[in-house]
């Protein structure tokens, strides 16, 4: 508690904001994490936390994200699985299904990155087909933010990209309002 969904904590408080990320991951992982199409695997932060197997869900491998902001992180991982088409979700989203991650691997088939928006201006999925190598896609993007989308597209001239539908990510306490429908705006 205190080291994830710190925005989301700031406005429904620390139990509540890390009660949902527990839940929320523990549905992504029963989720996703059985299905034969893709391996499933956790990149956990802090890298010591990997080790407290108590800690998380059953069902997928882990790996430490390592330093950096969040797209140093990102690449790390894209960088760290083996050749072949890559999707990165996450765990803040938790209307996320099956089909979708089968959509961004099919969408791979025909394009060059994939990306599920957030209704934010970011992004709750991003995928590279990672041939005849990974792309470096996260270069000056303005995160937490109404241009994460765009800043990281902008790193991609040329390629063809794929789009999956628009899907909430829970990052504040509006989010969360909007998606358990107690949305008053």
């Amino acid at each position: 508690m205190g080291l994830v969904k710190t925005r989301l904590a700031r406005d429904i408080g620390g139990v509540r904001a890390w009660g949902f990320y527990r839940h929320a991951l523990a549905g992504l992982v029963q989720r996703l994490s059985s299905d034969p199409r893709w391996q499933t695997y956790l990149a956990v932060a802090p890298d010591t936390a990997c080790e407290h197997t108590g800690v998380w869900p059953a069902g997928a491998s882990r790996f430490p994200q390592g330093l950096g902001d969040l797209g140093d992180r990102m690449h790390r991982a894209f960088e760290r699985m083996q050749p072949g088409p890559v999707v990165i979700i996450g765990a803040d989203i938790p209307d996320i299904q099956p089909h979708h991650i089968h959509g961004a691997f099919k969408k791979l088939g025909h394009h060059d990155a994939v990306f599920g928006p957030a209704d934010d201006g970011g992004y709750w999925l991003v995928g590279q087909k990672r041939f005849p190598r990974t792309r470096t896609i996260f270069s000056n993007v303005r995160w937490s933010g109404p241009h994460a989308l765009e800043d990281t597209c902008a790193n991609l001239p040329g390629a063809r990209i794929g789009y999956l539908e628009t899907l909430i990510d829970v990052d504040d306490g509006d989010d969360f309002k909007r998606w358990t429908g107690n949305y008053a705006g």
